[in-house]
Formats: C-alpha cells, sequence, structure tokens
C-alpha cells in the first residue's frame, strides 16, 4: 500500500493455477501485516465462470481480453482496497499473459507490467516491445515527481543454448 512514504509493497508469484495456494496466499493477514498493496500473480487459479479467487480486501485486475478469453488468463493483479481508486488505472494490453496498472501521486508514477511469457515462442515479449515503442512517451514522461516502470513476470523461455 502507499504510505506516508510513497512505498509500495508489491509481492509476485506464480501460484500454478492451484487454487489452495492462491486461497493461501490471499486469505492470510500475512500480507496485510507485511503491507502489501499490489499482488502480481502469474498462472492464477481461475473457476468454471472465467474469475479468480480474492478476498473483499483486494480488487482483481484482469487484462484487457479477459471477456473474449476468460479461461485463457495467465497474469491478473490484485490491489489493496487501501489504495484509493481515483491513483490508479488499468492500462489497455492486447494479451491475456500481460495486465498493466499505473499507479500516479504527487511523488509522480508507477507503470506495473505483471507478465506470463509462455515457454513455447516469444510472441508476448514482441508484443511488450511494440507497446512499449508505441506508448514510451506516455509510460516514461511525468510533469512532476519520478518515473518508473516495472516488469514483473514470469519467464519461462530460456535461450536454446
Amino acid at each position: 500500500m502507499l504510505d506516508t512514504t510513497n512505498k509500495l509493497m508489491i509481492w509476485q508469484q506464480n501460484v500454478n493455477k492451484l487454487p489452495s495456494s492462491q486461497h493461501n496466499l490471499i486469505s492470510s493477514s500475512h500480507l496485510a501485516n507485511m503491507g502489501v498493496g499490489l499482488i502480481a500473480l502469474q498462472e492464477p487459479a481461475i473457476n468454471p465462470f472465467g474469475f479468480t479467487i480474492a478476498t473483499r480486501d483486494w480488487t482483481a485486475i484482469y487484462p484487457s481480453p479477459h471477456g473474449a478469453t476468460p479461461n485463457r488468463l495467465r497474469a491478473i493483479m490484485l490491489i489493496c482496497l487501501n489504495i484509493s481508486t481515483d491513483t490508479w488505472m488499468q492500462l489497455e494490453f492486447p494479451s491475456s499473459d500481460v495486465t498493466i496498472v499505473q499507479i500516479k501521486g504527487s511523488w509522480g508514477k508507477i507503470t506495473i507490467f505483471n507478465i506470463y511469457n509462455n515457454c513455447d515462442n516469444n510472441d508476448t515479449i514482441k508484443l511488450l516491445s511494440r507497446y512499449y515503442n508505441r506508448n514510451r512517451t506516455s509510460l516514461e514522461q511525468m510533469q512532476v515527481g519520478t518515473v518508473n516502470v516495472l516488469w514483473l513476470g514470469d519467464f519461462n523461455r530460456h535461450h536454446p543454448l
């Protein structure tokens, strides 16, 4: 959560589509006691209706194409309800493997990419490169404060050598 020193604590984890793992992670008071404000999950648990597990303390942020492909999502974010909705917004991205949130304040802004990179191809990396190049100005500039871009993810693809 954003505290008086303007720190955002982030928890990132691949829960391997396991409902019990995700439930234990978000329902315990451990993350809240640590002051975690954002959870970035890769391979989240998805119910038969295409939604994830979340408690009332968190707002689930789904990839932009979630409505069209609800069972394909592999990267979501949960943002703590203590973070005002006036300070953050989701940025559109054309893949169920990427969720982007931008948080702004008097301190500046941070854009957080939660990425699942398929081990079979580099399609997500290519989409990210094109997106970043097209949106560089809006991602990297702000009139007041500092600008940060953070890529979190599950990068399963490795160089063949």
